[in-house]
């Protein structure tokens, strides 16, 4: 059981940022302006964990994962250290930023130096953790679960040891079991295990049985795989159209024999590697990167979007932060909202107006966009504004915008020619979109004499929405939030009277820069192919879109070949809970806006539809949703392009370290249960489940196979959920896994799976067989 086999087995031992990691040293842990206290941070010798000084004296752990850590952010690039900290301190500071957790880690360095020191180190370790297969994963966590079991740190282990040791890897067996399994490790019959025993247990405990029978299936080369015996493999069984240079290029990767490697063989090691690897995984590494045509116009493309964006939380007293805007961006979205009231000190705020929840600085918000926006796609980001200020904020809100975003901000049509249709995403790159209202045509701007005045337009206002699509005024939801202190109910009631839409005065510097989303009312599909613009668009809440999409799907669809729809959640979502988005995208609706603080179902469909394409935030739709001549309607399946009948086959086979749920209590084993669905047109809509097993959560096995029917395969979404069995009540979630039908491997693959908030937990996955074919 070494201690620090990860650093010499990645190239890390004897690196000075990591040595320096080891021997730790003080931080300031910041909090607030009058919370900033010095901790003592250490690396510890697994080079997996970081310990920390805490002064808390009950129920508080003092480590945590470095696999835990979603990245580290150099300088001042987070809202708590941004507004704690003087700029004179921006090279001492960094944050820690979590994949589970809302809240960062906030720490001041005593130099430049130290602060650089602790960075690096922290990126090399996060690095080498990512860059880790499963397999190494896999040994690298059942190691550091030894070290744990091995309570007297005497390198050996105990029958009482090794039970432990189970218990931590999530497998309950009976005590007559473990005797037997400790007996046949115990070679020396010396009553511990140590050296080659638990060399020997390790193998025993790692087996993997479904793996060797189709090893043994298919290596009929002195044992081993041939390069024609893989290829035979990769024919039959993962349906791959490759050729022999692709067998041994794979024999080339993953190959660990080099005997087995000059025969141009794969030994069982490699096929187990080689299996769960990319190549084996059940995404399609060819949709991994931007694979699209990224050539065609804005509106044929779904774009990831999110509503309520600077909410950390609910929707009635939840906090608002620039960290919301990162945490967005920085998962594809390509969508943001701006809700914008009038601040104090004449600068405007974001925050849920007649509400509780906190406020942020408009201007904060927009050098977050500049600073993030282009971190993880290249592809445009679109600022969705809920403008409620008055002109002279208004006219403050477009300096910001113009002056801190700069050239990357659209301001006016591409080449200063009137458009007859939106640009592409490829044009379009690291630029910015302001969505919002608009004075007058957009040919007006382009034209000597069109001198365009500050005008009044109808306000746009979510957050006095109601159930019957009326809008409130703002004394009716100052009523509701009363309502909300004295009660302390999160429950948002319907508003009791209706009102006409209020009306605002527009600034004409803010009009000028929206140019290719410009808001408007919708009156009916006939209104607005024959009144509006192609860059008119409308905003729907969810239940008057779903109507559309129930009623006149067609329409709706041939409504978004021209145009931008975005839809949003209804106002009575104060949870910050979301709408299936399946619903909508059947209708090729492109800005399909979800609460991505919420961890759910619906954002699970969310990340599984912008996976491919190099999680760029925009889709390619299916050609039957751009073309002029498509009647296809979701609820009636006519014959057309869209109708492709497929029989989906699949075989639920095992899983592999699934985590505790409840990791404080020992005794406490999962009894797992694996759930497929298929999401999308409602003829597709499927949920099948395997039983549960009982006490083992380390190679639970199921071999039991679903069949599906699928009509739209284009439109289908494939998701895998794990559950914990409970009789008494609902089940707990364990982990989940979405991704598109047309992105999905057939034959043998390993399913990785994803915590709730969409992070990946590491070594745990699903093993399973998947067949599309052509329906009989």
């Amino acid at each position: 059981m070494e201690s620090n086999g990860m650093a010499a087995k990645h190239g890390l031992d004897g690196d000075p940022d990591l040595q320096f990691l080891l021997g730790g040293g003080e931080l300031v842990k910041v909090r607030s302006k009058s919370w900033k206290k010095n901790r003592f941070f250490k690396l510890q010798e697994d080079c997996k964990t970081l310990w920390y000084e805490s002064h808390k004296k009950f129920g508080r752990k003092q480590t945590f994962a470095i696999d835990d850590i979603d990245s580290v952010r150099k300088g001042r690039q987070s809202e708590g250290l941004n507004n704690y900290t003087h700029d004179s301190v921006e090279d001492q500071c960094f944050s820690i930023i979590f994949k589970d957790r809302t809240k960062n880690l906030d720490l001041m360095a005593a130099s430049m130096e130290e602060a650089k020191q602790w960075v690096n180190g922290l990126d090399k370790l996060i690095s080498t953790t990512q860059n880790l297969n499963r397999q190494q994963s896999t040994e690298h966590w059942i190691i550091s679960c030894m070290r744990k079991a091995d309570k007297n740190s005497d390198n050996m282990m105990t029958l009482k040891e090794m039970k432990h040791l189970l218990r931590q890897v999530n497998i309950e067996v009976d005590d007559t079991y473990a005797a037997e399994i400790f007996k046949k490790c115990d070679e020396s019959d010396s009553g511990t295990l140590e050296g080659s025993e638990i060399k020997l247990f390790y193998d025993l405990l790692t087996q993997r049985e479904e793996i060797d029978i189709i090893y043994g299936k298919y290596s009929r080369t002195e044992g081993q795989m041939s390069a024609e015996d893989l290829l035979n493999f990769l024919w039959k069984e993962q349906r791959e159209p490759v050729s022999m240079e692709d067998a041994l290029k794979l024999i080339d990767k993953y190959e660990v024999d080099q005997t087995a490697k000059q025969k141009k063989r794969m030994s069982k090691d490699g096929f187990l590697i080689y299996m769960q690897q990319e190549d084996g995984c059940i995404f399609n590494p060819a949709h991994k990167p931007v694979y699209q045509d990224m050539h065609q116009p804005l509106n044929h493309y779904y774009i990831s979007s999110s509503h309520n964006t600077y909410l950390m939380a609910d929707q009635l007293k939840g906090p608002s932060s620039t960290e919301a805007y990162i945490k967005a961006l920085m998962k594809g979205c390509r969508c943001v909202e701006l809700d914008c009231w009038d601040g104090p000190n004449g600068e405007p705020v974001i925050y849920h107006g007649y509400t509780l929840t906190s406020k942020v600085l408009f201007k904060d918000v927009i050098k977050v966009i500049k600073e993030f926006a282009f971190k993880t796609s290249d592809y445009p980001v679109i600022l969705s504004l809920e403008n409620h200020c008055t002109v002279g904020q208004q006219q403050l809100m477009a300096h910001h915008l113009i002056s801190i975003l700069g050239d990357a901000l659209v301001t006016k049509p591409l080449g200063n020619i009137m458009p007859t249709s939106f640009p592409s995403p490829e044009e379009l790159k690291g630029k910015i979109l302001i969505k919002g209202k608009r004075l007058k045509k957009l040919n007006t701007s382009l034209s000597s004499n069109g001198v365009v005045e500050d005008g009044t337009v109808s306000e746009e206002d979510e957050a006095a929405d109601c159930e019957d699509g009326q809008k409130a005024k703002p004394k009716v939801c100052r009523v509701l939030v009363k309502t909300f202190k004295n009660t302390r109910s999160t429950k948002l009631s319907r508003c009791p009277v209706s009102v006409q839409k209020s009306k605002i005065k527009l600034a004409k510097e803010l009009s000028d820069i929206v140019v290719y989303c410009k808001s408007v009312h919708f009156n009916s599909f006939e209104h607005a192919n024959e009144m509006l613009a192609f860059y008119e668009m409308s905003s729907f809440k969810e239940s008057k879109a779903i109507t559309l999409a129930e009623t006149s799907a067609t329409a709706f669809m041939h409504h978004n070949m021209d145009k931008l729809s975005r839809i949003y959640p209804a106002g009575s979502r104060t949870d910050s809970s979301n709408y299936n988005p399946v619903t909508l995208w059947n209708v090729g609706c492109q800005i399909v806006a979800l609460n991505f603080q919420t961890p759910s179902k619906e954002m699970h469909l969310n990340q599984g539809r912008f996976l491919p394409n190099g999680a760029s935030g925009y889709i390619l739709k299916p050609e039957f949703q751009t073309s002029l001549s498509s009647q296809f309607d979701p609820s009636k399946l006519s014959e057309g392009p869209w109708l492709q009948k497929k029989t989906l086959n699949v075989m639920v086979i095992s899983a592999q370290q699934l985590p505790k749920l409840n990791k404080d209590k020992q005794s406490s084993i999962v009894d797992p249960l694996v759930k497929v669905e298929i999401y999308g047109v409602p003829a597709d809509n499927a949920v099948k489940g395997t039983h549960h097993i009982v006490n083992n959560g380390f190679n639970p096995m199921w071999n039991e196979n679903f069949q599906f029917q699928i009509h739209v395969p284009e439109l289908a979404m494939l998701r895998f959920v794990v559950e914990d069995y409970d009789a008494g009540s609902h089940n707990d979630f364990i982990g989940q896994y979405c991704l598109p039908l047309s992105s999905a491997k057939n034959g043998y693959r390993h399913v990785p799976l994803l915590t709730k908030r969409g992070a990946t937990i590491s070594s745990a996955g699903l093993f399973v067989h998947l067949v599309l074919m052509e329906a009989e």
